[in-house]
């Protein structure tokens, strides 16, 4: 990584930890404000490259890193916030749950997921806003769907 990206990222970072910021524009404005000047794609990519995640705080949606969120992140009860926060509708498709999300917010809640543990899930894949979560048979995609619904109806923690 050259240093100009490393100094970058740090910077970027800093930004997060310190400042409730919600866009890509956002940073990259507080970017240049520090002598950085950056594109939205760069922006893009360094978020990405650090792990970088739109949660809800303080009724704002802002950018959190990793090691930010709570170190159990996806237990029930903050799982079950992240799906009534996050996911639209929860369906099946032959051995996969699919859930779909607000345009992108499948990473946060497939982070959430992979946190989790369930062990009906073997897998997921992310795409802007939908999420595949494989399971090993059409019975446990049937059981993790349902159990998820539960869990974003409040009904399980």
């Amino acid at each position: 990584m050259s240093e100009l990206k490393e100094r970058r990222q740090k910077a970027v970072a800093e930004l997060i930890r310190a400042n409730a910021l919600g866009s890509q524009d956002e940073v990259a404005t507080r970017l240049a404000g520090l002598g950085f000047e950056v594109t939205q794609a760069t922006v893009s990519r360094d978020l990405e490259q650090l792990g970088a995640l739109k949660v809800r705080r303080d009724g704002r949606i802002s950018y959190a890193l990793p090691d930010q969120l709570s170190p159990n992140g996806a237990a029930p009860s903050r799982l079950g916030s992240v799906l009534r926060d996050w996911v639209r509708s929860i369906d099946i498709a032959a051995t996969m749950a699919v859930l779909r999300t607000p345009p992108g917010s499948a990473h946060l809640v497939g982070v959430a997921l992979d946190e989790s543990a369930i062990p009906e899930i073997v897998g997921t894949i992310c795409g802007d806003d939908t999420i595949f979560v494989a399971c090993r048979s059409g019975a446990d995609a049937e059981a993790l769907a349902a159990r998820l619904r539960a869990l974003s109806a409040g009904q399980l923690q």
